[in-house]
């Protein structure tokens, strides 16, 4: 590899390396029910808080409460992919990276 190469992969790595930390440093926030389940994640797909409201805690329905939490996850993992994308992307200039996109 030459060293024009070599300057422009350690170039990306320190961008890729600041766009991560960055995306660590970010929070999305999504909720289901009205907000009655509401799931804090960060850019790097780490929940960061599941807060439930007391009124949706139904002994007697525990499935509604299940798929209030499984719904709030979801969009919650799939804003966070969004995010990571266009964050990344950029950089990348597409490329699938593992890890990163």
């Amino acid at each position: 590899m030459n060293k024009f190469m070599m300057q422009q992969a350690h170039k990306l790595q320190a961008r890729l390396a600041q766009a991560q930390e960055e995306m660590s440093n970010l929070t999305i926030e999504t909720s289901s029910g009205g907000g009655a389940v509401k799931i804090s994640i960060n850019g790097q797909q780490k929940i960061q808080s599941v807060k439930i409201s007391p009124e949706v805690i139904n002994p007697e329905d525990v499935e509604l409460l299940e798929d209030l939490v499984l719904t709030a996850v979801s969009e919650a993992i799939a804003k966070s992919q969004e995010v990571a994308a266009e964050h990344l992307g950029g950089l990348t200039g597409g490329l699938k990276i593992p890890g990163l996109t």
